[in-house]
């Protein structure tokens, strides 16, 4: 720690020795920073619970700082299209580190005006022109204001359960209550229909109508893929009424459905682009919308009325290069729809097998969304999913969907595994398994808890910590490996008796427990390293030792003290 000094207060600095070590210190700290600096529901995230915290990344794959490997099918929420650390696009990264890392402003960008040239070259139509910002929120934000520039009208339909970001505008364009409420009055002039529906979408167009904003296929909606055609009715719709079409393709764009942009499946061309996520390579922050000639034209006289200090920087735009570059190369997009036939054949088959725990399977290409039949169980599956190492996520429109969009270079044997994790999570499930296991998970918790209660001792002191032989001198949490020994667990379940009508919920029995009911307890049988029989099952094996006699007493037998006190003594050495 350093001092930092000003004219009214002095705090603590915290300093960190920038060597090959100093990840594991600053990983050391990473929790309990993200409780107290960047929010405190950090406390109630899985990761935060289980203490993982992310060290390296490579491929499909993303690592924890105690090994531990995850298959990532949540793809950072649709940006790891090339993969974690493509090759090509660090080094790319790596060679622009050592010529110009931010532009000047002053002179031109060619590495942004090279990037532009590309995108030109891959988009549909008549796409020409590309302004670069840092995210999807922003390409949104500059969409809005291009479509309300050019058209000098105001209005902006979108749809329900539309996510097109958190910002003032992009949140007006958002679908959603619960992300719009708190923060209105937001924009004036947004009205939301139903997704799908074209004639809703008709009834709403009026006479100061500027523009449609679009999701093609609505992710944080829930994967809604609407009917065919329904994409090619609005743009003809847009077309009759001479307003313009917003096609929102942060999360669908850079080959995630199976063709490098979604609307190539209906052959649309929007009149505006909104592109990020993927777009960086997985190693960038960088985002866009586009449009073409005829309507970047309304820029031309104040080419700074809409403007961004970091947008299209160097580093960005060369991973971004890249990233196309790789997705041509490796022909991802296609290898996306390849994929992602397998992956929802093999989904669809599941749902066929357990159709009183899965819904719905939807998506195109790697953009799959899978709903169960209520929010708990997507909750519990998600959970064990993470601890038997597959990474999804929810949905934020949907709260009984979680998404899969892992990175597009996934292969069948990695697509297999996910599937394998997920089907015995619902045979655990179903056989009442996984319910046990949360139960025993809480109960070696609760009985800590006691133990502690009962003398001022450590838990190390009253329990027996016997080590599995595949853990490792780098293991640092060997909770999960503890033994209890049979008479602390005695003692621990009396005093739990006695105190059960003052500790609310802790004298439920393992029989209560509700099987969808999501416990972040940092406590389970180990899934990987551990074949050991439960530790509430057995103790700690013990060695045949001779007696006095000379004779061999049955391993873990003890000769019977003459009293309750020489008894408690004996047992406690």
């Amino acid at each position: 720690m350093a001092v930092y000094k000003n004219e009214t207060q002095t705090k603590q600095f915290p300093l960190v020795e920038r060597n090959s070590n100093h990840y594991q210190e600053i990983a050391s700290s990473a929790l309990s920073n993200s409780i107290n600096h960047l929010n405190n529901a950090y406390s109630q995230k899985l990761s935060g619970a289980e203490g993982a915290v992310e060290f390296r990344d490579e491929g499909v794959y993303t690592y924890d700082n105690k090994g531990r490997r995850y298959l990532d099918c949540l793809g950072g929420y649709g940006i790891f299209n090339v993969g974690h650390r493509h090759p090509r696009v660090i080094e790319a990264v790596k060679m622009q580190l050592d010529q110009v890392c931010l532009h000047s402003q002053e002179l031109i960008n060619p590495w942004s005006a090279h990037l532009a040239s590309q995108l030109a070259a891959i988009t549909p139509g008549d796409l020409q022109y590309s302004f670069f910002c840092n995210s999807g929120s922003e390409a949104v934000e500059g969409a809005i204001k291009l479509a309300r520039l050019y058209t000098g009208k105001t209005e902006i339909i979108s749809t329900k359960n539309a996510y097109h970001g958190v910002s003032m505008g992009a949140l007006s364009a958002t679908g959603r209550d619960v992300f719009r409420k708190p923060f209105a009055p937001l924009l004036n002039g947004f009205s939301h229909v139903e997704f799908g529906n074209i004639e809703a979408m008709e009834a709403a167009i009026n006479e100061n109508t500027a523009a449609v904003i679009l999701e093609p296929i609505q992710g944080e909606g829930g994967i809604n893929v609407p009917s065919e055609g329904y994409l090619r009715k609005v743009r003809q719709l847009t077309e009759k009424h001479g307003i313009l079409l917003i096609l929102d393709e942060v999360q669908t764009g850079m080959g995630r459905t199976g063709r490098m942009f979604a609307c190539e499946h209906e052959s649309v061309v929007p009149d505006i682009l909104c592109l990020a996520k993927a777009l960086g390579g997985g190693v960038m922050p960088i985002g866009c919308f586009m449009a073409s000639a005829k309507i970047w034209k309304v820029l031309e006289p104040n080419p700074t009325i809409h403007n961004s200090t970091f947008g299209g920087n160097p580093l960005a735009c060369s991973a971004a290069s890249v990233c196309i570059e790789v997705l041509l190369d490796e022909h991802l997009p296609a290898r996306a729809a390849l994929m992602g036939n397998y992956f929802m054949r093999k989904l669809n088959e599941l749902k066929e097998r357990y159709p009183e725990r899965i819904f719905d399977v939807r998506g195109k290409g790697l953009l799959i969304g899978l709903e169960f039949t209520s929010k708990d169980l997507r909750e519990a599956v998600q959970v064990e999913l993470f601890h038997r190492g597959v990474i999804v996520a929810s949905t934020l429109n949907s709260n009984c969907t979680f998404r899969i969009e892992p990175p597009l270079i996934i292969t069948e044997s990695q697509i297999n595994f996910m599937i394998d994790a997920l089907e015995s999570v619902l045979i655990d499930i179903g056989s009442g398994r996984l319910a046990e296991m949360q139960a025993l998970a809480e109960e070696q918790e609760l009985i800590k808890q006691d133990v502690i209660a009962i003398e001022p001792v450590t838990v190390e002191e009253v329990l027996t910590v016997s080590i599995v032989p595949q853990a490792t001198d780098s293991d640092s949490n060997l909770v999960s490996d503890m033994v209890i020994d049979e008479f602390s667990v005695a003692k621990a379940r009396q005093r739990r008796r006695v105190r059960a009508a003052a500790k609310v919920g802790s004298s439920k029995v393992a029989a209560s427990r509700k099987v969808g009911e999501v416990r972040l307890v940092p406590v389970r049988e180990s899934r990987a390293k551990s074949n050991s029989k439960s530790n509430l099952e057995t103790t700690k094996k013990k060695v045949a030792k001779p007696n006095k006699a000379g004779k061999k007493k049955a391993a873990g037998k003890k000769d019977k003290p003459k009293s309750k006190a020489s008894y408690r003594a004996k047992t406690r050495n």
